[in-house]
């Protein structure tokens, strides 16, 4: 039986940008996750890793997020 967690983290795969913003994410995500949690995790220590492009945009790299996403997601 094929697993709906290994579905969704290859068509995230496939259809995310290699870098994309935390604003971004909510949308690319289809609302799985919103922009604002994102922060907050982040603040914590617990979000996917980031990096910051200028001085407020906090940016994460796809194989980042996803690696992080597959450690938070439930079947």
């Amino acid at each position: 039986m094929y697993n709906i967690t290994n579905k969704v983290l290859e068509d995230l795969s496939s259809s995310l940008p290699p870098v994309f913003s935390r604003s971004k994410a909510e949308e690319l995500l289809g609302g799985m996750i919103c922009a604002r949690t994102l922060a907050n995790l982040d603040s914590a220590g617990k979000g996917p890793a980031n990096f910051r492009c200028g001085s407020k945009k906090v940016c994460y790299r796809r194989e980042d997020f996803l690696s992080w996403l597959a450690a938070r997601l439930e079947v």
